[in-house]
């Protein structure tokens, strides 16, 4: 009977870390999206299908004239998936590959790496980790 209910506590105890484990990931899960000048000028989807967390993210082309008369243009890239994604704490690592970002790119460009914190429940910074600056853009989830 002993050995039974460590069976029990043993199994349940488990299924609770997994639970804690599917919650964390949770937090991120669903589409992000950033703005400048009330342009769009990043939306990062997060899924967890197929068990652990993936995505891509669409990064725009913000063009700024150089004539006060025309006005500032946000054009779409192309999507990246989100490799190595990770959870720290209230934060989202993941690197994005870098060999298209800038023609001509090459295959030796390393990848960048991001963090996605959690500000609140609907809204995050992207920080860029591979450069200096270390300020972010504020993301707002989508319902």
């Amino acid at each position: 009977m002993r050995g039974r209910m460590l069976l029990i506590v043993g199994v349940t105890a488990m299924a609770c870390a997994l639970c804690a484990q599917t919650t964390g990931s949770e937090r991120f899960v669903g589409v992000w999206r950033g703005q400048t000048e009330i342009l769009p000028a990043v939306t990062l989807n997060i899924t967890d299908e197929g068990g652990g967390l993936s995505g891509a993210v669409l990064f725009y082309l913000i063009k700024r004239s150089s004539v006060m008369s025309e006005p500032t243009t946000s054009t779409p890239g192309i999507p990246e998936p989100l490799f190595n994604p990770k959870l720290e704490g209230q934060s989202l690592v993941f690197e994005v590959s870098h060999r298209r970002a800038h023609p001509p790119g090459t295959l030796s460009d390393p990848p960048v790496h991001f963090r996605l914190k959690l500000l609140d429940h609907d809204k995050a910074e992207l920080v860029n980790e591979s450069e200096s600056s270390g300020s972010g853009m504020v993301l707002t989830r989508e319902h």
